[in-house]
């Protein structure tokens, strides 16, 4: 399963890490682990002292990198070791060191920055109260039915059975299936 991992770096060298991940990608043949690699920016129009109109570009998260990867199976810890020892990355945000791994990006989370980048378009939510669902995320493979949609929030509440009784669970549009 593709997840978005967050990689701490030394504050302004986001996009040489960037650089690098993206070569050692190549040359380390991972291309099939390591997906995209991301520093979100954004460009801003400020005025200098002279009155003069000049776009600066600003990064949104100053010392982090994103990265996509998948890391199910038999590499994962060389795929971590890789990611971990590039050269200014300091390690993964989540994780506190001797060898635990890191906590993935929330999908909700990621998708909103993506939306913010203007690299993911906002969900159709093609579902309404009553239809039967398959949930993919934490409860993967069961079908439940929605019980409310907020469309604001793009989430659902679906009605799950946890430890013998019925709960009420929110979840984002993109944790369900529509069967």
């Amino acid at each position: 399963m593709k997840r978005w991992y967050i990689v701490t770096t030394y504050s302004g060298y986001e996009n040489s890490v960037m650089d690098d991940l993206l070569r050692r990608r190549e040359t380390l043949n991972m291309q099939d682990q390591i997906y995209q690699v991301l520093v979100p920016e954004e460009s801003v129009e400020v005025t200098d002292k002279k009155g003069k109109k000049k776009v600066k570009v600003n990064k949104l998260y100053p010392g982090y990198v994103f990265v996509e990867m998948e890391v199910e199976g038999e590499m994962d810890e060389q795929l971590w070791f890789n990611v971990r020892n590039t050269p200014k990355v300091t390690g993964f945000l989540g994780s506190s060191g001797s060898g635990t791994k890191p906590i993935p990006v929330p999908v909700a989370e990621m998708d909103g920055i993506l939306r913010r980048l203007g690299m993911a378009t906002k969900p159709k939510i093609d579902v309404k109260v009553g239809d039967k669902v398959e949930l993919t995320g934490s409860f993967k493979d069961t079908v439940t039915e929605i019980i409310a949609v907020n469309t604001e929030k793009e989430t659902v509440t679906v009605l799950v059975e946890i430890l013998g009784r019925a709960t009420n669970l929110e979840l984002p549009i993109s944790e369900i299936k529509k069967i």
